[in-house]
């Protein structure tokens, strides 16, 4: 039996980049053909870099019929199929925004700058809802706010809230130092769903698990409740094939950082990496399939990944 290879959209980040240099941009990668191409080059001149990190670029992506959404760190575009913008929406409370999803006619955003999660309704194209994450006396907890309104929660960044996934069983989210996936249900209520490495990104519950990227161990691990796990080697080059390698920059990304995380079907896992790579797994071989290059520059990092929803 043949099996049909993925076609895969991701977007980059340039970590150090300077005004009027590439931030990164939009990519469409085809693991059949083994090749990517760049349809948007985040380089523009009036990029705001009020309230912008080292970590530059475009980050989480997420589909609303033939719209795609593409979360900047602090505004969030909407793109047609053919990558030209349509429009882009603004909230004071989306700081530093990293992951992104749809459900429900909704697509929630983390909002790293407040520990906070947001709502944008599709129907009224406004932030409507919003969550801060707490922890006061070890105890997890938050509460709901309106993006919209006058007064608001401080900017706050303890957790550092990465990534978000929702479905019909609720809100899951975590961050660099949560230390956990948590849960969010319909009261408010959090709770922990199980422990994760400091450093996890795009941890997520798939199939009878948890997905995750395990940064700092330089893998990508899928843990079964029943304890069973799969952890996998984020690909990695001889120093010498990498550009811009030994800059002596804290900010500069390094080799295997592992980000940007999405199952393909009940089989396939792709993850991101820098400098900015894309590898297949193939789960049910226990084995890697290939991987797609878009840039030897060790600046150069993925951030978001997403199955292509399209057939062109």
């Amino acid at each position: 039996m043949t099996i049909k290879l993925p076609k895969l959209i991701a977007t980059s980040v340039v970590r150090g980049s300077q005004q009027g240099e590439s931030h990164g941009g939009v990519f469409t990668v085809d693991f059949e053909a083994q090749e990517g191409a760049q349809h948007v080059d985040w380089n523009a001149d009036d990029i705001d870099w009020e309230g912008r990190g080292a970590d530059r670029g475009l980050r989480g992506i997420t589909f609303d019929g033939d719209d795609i959404y593409i979360a900047a760190s602090d505004e969030l575009f909407v793109y047609d199929r053919d990558f030209k913008i349509l429009r882009s929406h603004r909230n004071k409370h989306l700081k530093h925004c990293h992951e992104i999803c749809t459900q429900s006619g909704r697509v929630f955003l983390t909002s790293t700058g407040f520990d906070s999660l947001l709502s944008f309704n599709l129907a009224t194209k406004e932030f409507d809802w919003a969550f801060q994450l707490q922890k006061p006396y070890d105890k997890w907890s938050g509460f709901a706010y309106d993006p919209a309104a006058g007064a608001g929660p401080r900017p706050v960044n303890d957790f550092h809230l990465n990534m978000v996934f929702v479905d019909n069983t609720g809100i899951y989210l975590s961050g660099l130092h949560t230390n956990a996936l948590l849960h969010l249900n319909d009261r408010m209520e959090v709770s922990e769903v199980c422990n994760l490495p400091s450093g996890t990104h795009n941890a997520r519950p798939w199939k009878d698990g948890v997905l995750f990227n395990d940064t700092a161990s330089d893998c990508v691990r899928y843990v079964q409740t029943d304890g069973t796990e799969s952890a996998y080697a984020i690909h990695s080059y001889d120093e010498p094939e990498i550009e811009f390698a030994g800059i002596d920059d804290s900010k500069i990304a390094r080799q295997a950082f592992g980000r940007g995380l999405c199952p393909v079907g009940d089989r396939f896992l792709a993850a991101g990496s820098s400098p900015s790579t894309i590898t297949l797994y193939d789960l049910v071989a226990a084995q890697k399939v290939g991987f797609v290059n878009l840039s030897m520059d060790i600046r150069n990092a993925i951030h978001g990944l997403e199955v292509w929803p399209y057939d062109n």
